[in-house]
C-alpha cells in the first residue's frame, strides 16, 4: 500500500509543477487558461476563479492545462488574441517549453531543501575505512564493524576504499580473505563475495563481487546560499548524466534494459519513503530532472514534439496540415506505449 500511495504523491508532485509551468507562462503571455486539472477525469471537485476552473480529478495518473484556442481542429477564420493558436510561435513555444523548465526548478528546489536540512554527505574514498555494513551481507557475517580499516585483500595491501573496491569486484561468487584493524587489534576472515551487476561511466554493465560495505562519509552542514548552489549543481550532473544514457541509447553505449518504468517508479518511492523524507524527495528531485529531459525529447505528442510543430510551422510560414499531425502524433503514441510496455516488463523481471 505504501508503495501505491507514494507514487501517486510523487506523480501528483511531478505533474502538477509540470502541468503549473504551462499554466503560469499562459498566463504569463495572456492565454486564457479555461481548465487546470490535476488528475485525468471524470471531476472530483472543481472551483472556478475567473476565466479558470481549477479541478481535482479521479484518475491521479497526470494532469492538464485546457488552454482556449489550442485545438487546431476548429475551424475559425482568425483567432483572438487571447486564444493560444491567435498567439505568435515565440509565445506558444515559451507556453509548450515551460513544462520541462518547471520540472527542472523543481529538480533544483528539492535538492536545495535536502540539502540545507539534512547537510551534505562528504564520501571519504580517500580511506580504507569501513562506513555502513549491509544486514545478512557476508561482510556482516564475517565480523566486521563501521570503523573497521581494511588493510589488505587477499594479502595485497590496500590504502583506500576505491583500491579494496576493486580487487573485491574482480572476484564474482568468489572466496577472498580479508584482514582489517580494530583499534589495536588486527582481525581476519575469509568471505565469499555475492554477484552484482553494475554500470560503467560508459553505460556497459558488468557482473562483479560485493561483501556489502560502503565507504565511511561525514556530513557538514551548508547555509541557504551553498544549499542553492549545491542543489543547482547536483540538478545539472543528473540533466548531463541523462544525456549521456540517452545518447548512448543510439550508440549502443546504453541498454533500454536499464530504464526504469511505472513499476520501478512506484516500487523505488515506496522504499524511498520508508527512509525517509530527505532520500524521499531526493528521488522526486532525481525523477523531476528526467521528466524535464524526456519531455522536451522530439517525440510527437510529447512537449519536444510540439516544438518541432511549431518550427515546421515557421519553417513552412504555415502549420502542418491536420492530417499530417495526425499520422505524426499517432506514431509518437505507438512508440511511447511501446515504450512503457517494455520498460514496464523489465521492471517486472527486476529484482
Amino acid at each position: 500500500m505504501i508503495d501505491v500511495i507514494s507514487y501517486i504523491v510523487v506523480i501528483g508532485i511531478l505533474v502538477f509543477a509540470h502541468e503549473l509551468g504551462h499554466f503560469l507562462m499562459a498566463k504569463k503571455t495572456g492565454v486564457r487558461v479555461e481548465r487546470f486539472s490535476l488528475g485525468f477525469p471524470p471531476k472530483m471537485i472543481g472551483k472556478k476563479i475567473g476565466d479558470t476552473e481549477y479541478c481535482l480529478s479521479w484518475l491521479p495518473l497526470g494532469g492538464y492545462v485546457k488552454m482556449a484556442g489550442d485545438n487546431p481542429e476548429e475551424k475559425k477564420d482568425k483567432w483572438e488574441t487571447w486564444e493560444f493558436l491567435g498567439k505568435p510561435i515565440w509565445k506558444r513555444s515559451l507556453i509548450v517549453s515551460a513544462g520541462s523548465v518547471m520540472n527542472f526548478l523543481l529538480a533544483i528546489l528539492m535538492f536545495w531543501g535536502v540539502t540545507f536540512f539534512s547537510g551534505k554527505e562528504i564520501v571519504h574514498y580517500d580511506r580504507a575505512t569501513i562506513g555502513e555494513i549491509g544486514k545478512d551481507t557476508p561482510a556482516e557475517k564475517a565480523g566486521l564493524k563501521k570503523g573497521d580499516k581494511i588493510i589488505s585483500i587477499n594479502g595485497i595491501e590496500v590504502k583506500n576504499f576505491l583500491d579494496m573496491a576493486e580487487l573485491i569486484y574482480k572476484q564474482v561468487e568468489q572466496p577472498v580473505t580479508l584482514k582489517w584493524q580494530r583499534g589495536e587489534e588486527i582481525l581476519q576472515a575469509e568471505v565469499v563475495t555475492y554477484k552484482e551487476q553494475v554500470t560503467d561511466a560508459k553505460g556497459k554493465t558488468r557482473d562483479v563481487g560485493k561483501i556489502g560495505v560502503d565507504p565511511e562519509y561525514s556530513v557538514i552542514r551548508l547555509n541557504i546560499f551553498q544549499s542553492f548552489i549545491e542543489g543547482v549543481g547536483l540538478t545539472v550532473y543528473i540533466a548531463v548524466e541523462s544525456v549521456k544514457f540517452l545518447i548512448g541509447l543510439f550508440t549502443g553505449a546504453a541498454s533500454l534494459k536499464d530504464m526504469g518504468g511505472p513499476v520501478f517508479v512506484a516500487r523505488t518511492a515506496g522504499e524511498t519513503a520508508k527512509l525517509g523524507l530527505a532520500t524521499f524527495f531526493s528521488f522526486i528531485g532525481l525523477l523531476s530532472v528526467s521528466l524535464s529531459i524526456i519531455n522536451i525529447l522530439p517525440i510527437p505528442i510529447l512537449d519536444g514534439g510540439h516544438l518541432i510543430f511549431l518550427g515546421l510551422e515557421k519553417l513552412r510560414g504555415k502549420p502542418l496540415s491536420l492530417k499530417s499531425r495526425a499520422i505524426i502524433q499517432q506514431i509518437g503514441l505507438v512508440f511511447l506505449l511501446a515504450l512503457i510496455i517494455y520498460v514496464s516488463y523489465n521492471d517486472v523481471l527486476r529484482k
